[in-house]
């Protein structure tokens, strides 16, 4: 299915038609039209919006980076304003061997000196080239016919010297002083793509070598933008029992990050960038692999994406609910059982029940609720829960506090090895699609669920895999 989303929507921006006529393929149809009004949402969503997309020397290496150029055209046609970091690391080490040029490394880091640096600057130079050359492809019958785009790169990030580190001098090994975030963000508005790469100049006239992954954190971070992606070897986070984690909190994240030995591996520098930058304003991270084709385009415009999300949801702000809990709970809920929107819940039900809730609170008032209830499950049922009694105070439902506490949910749930969510409402269906459900029968409804389901109320039904 990936593979059709990502020509169709090629064949879309491009206006070329596919290689055979839509007649010829009726059995494909309608998953393009399926999909593409699915994407319809997204592709509203992400205009206007800054994304910083990094990738390292390794990207360019793959018969996929052209499909990759492709699909970041194809970003800039919808009306994505996008900056482009590159590293340089497998470039680099191939010039300083063509040399016999060594540059030793210390605290997972290149000490450049002064001899090593030409070889540097040429990998990065000759990248930004590749770059620049592939955007710039025009050739009738391919995704970049008649896709005009400019091309900016400059003195955009300004670097300070790494210094010195344990008694030795990393020379010409820099960090990032400052971003031009002015000269940028005019570029941007220009609707130019700007292709910044590792290195950085100082005020001296200087020019630093510096790492990607801390460039496209910088970059991100100071222009507040929307999103951070970093493409690599893995499609995303893998735990020690090598599970893919599709969503991670960034405090989760960091928690994630003390048990990763490698510290100079791809996968700690992006998810380490990726904490980072939503501790510093970037709503959404994403990590993604570069090998992948489409993976691009997955994670942007589907719902459960390709890689690894890390967000910035304050989960601090989200606990279990305790007994102490129910007299707030009870000022939550009544208002929305007399209006008929929540089924009623007396004191002691709610106290007998109080294990399911989480709950959000500020100085003593409870500002969000939900509640998780594993629902029985027999034969080939997949394993089940029921999100219940979702509320928000009235003061606070402009916020993001339902989507932090159902999501908050959404994690417990996924740690006792549910695979389905279910819910019922009467009036915010919408809101529950917005969050990744779905409208299915009550013929969907596990067989336990079902037997207690109230034909009175005639509750929608919604579902979400997991």
């Amino acid at each position: 299915m990936l593979e059709q989303i990502h020509e169709f929507f090629r064949c879309f921006v491009t206006q070329q038609p596919s290689d055979a006529p839509i007649s010829s393929q009726p059995q494909t149809t309608p998953d393009y039209v399926r999909w593409f009004r699915q994407a319809a949402p997204y592709i509203n969503l992400h205009r206007g919006k800054t994304f910083v997309l990094m990738f390292g020397g390794e990207a360019l290496l793959t018969e996929n980076f052209q499909h990759i150029i492709h699909d970041i055209a194809l970003l800039h046609a919808l009306g994505i304003r996008l900056v482009l970091v590159h590293g340089a690391r497998p470039q680099i080490n191939e010039n300083l061997q063509q040399l016999q040029i060594e540059t030793p490394f210390l605290q997972h880091r290149r000490i450049t000196t002064r001899q090593a640096l030409p070889a540097v600057l040429n990998a990065v130079g000759s990248i930004r080239l590749q770059i620049e050359a592939l955007l710039s492809m025009g050739v009738a019958n391919s995704p970049m016919f008649g896709a005009r785009i400019d091309v900016v790169s400059g003195n955009f990030v300004t670097a300070k010297p790494y210094g010195i580190r344990d008694g030795v001098d990393f020379q010409l090994t820099g960090e990032v002083r400052s971003i031009d975030v002015e000269a940028m963000q005019r570029n941007l508005a220009n609707e130019n793509i700007i292709v910044l790469g590792p290195t950085g100049y100082s005020t001296t006239g200087e020019v630093f070598n510096l790492r990607a992954e801390e460039v496209a954190t910088r970059v991100a971070s100071d222009l507040h933008a929307d999103k951070l992606i970093f493409l690599g070897e893995q499609k995303g986070v893998i735990d020690h029992q090598g599970h893919f984690i599709r969503e991670l909190m960034a405090k989760d994240a960091q928690q994630f990050l003390q048990h990763m030995v490698d510290q100079s591996s791809e996968n700690y520098l992006h998810l380490s960038g990726a904490v980072q930058a939503c501790q510093n304003g970037v709503s959404r991270c994403h990590l993604i692999s570069y090998h992948l084709d489409g993976a691009l385009l997955g994670e942007l415009f589907t719902r459960d994406g390709t890689g690894t999300l890390v967000s910035d949801l304050r989960f601090e702000e989200v606990r279990q609910a305790n007994i102490h809990d129910v007299g707030g709970l009870l000022r939550l809920l009544r208002p929305l059982e007399e209006q008929g929107i929540l089924v009623y819940r007396s004191r002691e039900r709610l106290e007998n029940e109080i294990e399911h809730f989480a709950v959000i609170e500020r100085d003593g008032t409870i500002l969000a609720c939900a509640a998780l209830y594993p629902i029985p499950t027999s034969g080939n049922e997949l394993k089940s829960a029921e999100i219940a009694c979702v509320a928000v105070h009235p003061e606070y439902r402009k916020s993001n506090r339902g989507a932090q506490v159902l999501a908050f949910l959404q994690q417990r749930a996924q740690r006792q090895n549910i695979k389905v969510l279910y819910l019922l409402t009467t009036h915010t269906g919408h809101w529950f699609m917005e969050q990744g459900f779905s409208k299915v029968g009550i013929e969907q409804l596990p067989a336990a669920r079902q037997a207690f389901y109230n034909f009175q109320r005639n509750s929608h039904v919604y579902q979400k895999m997991i």
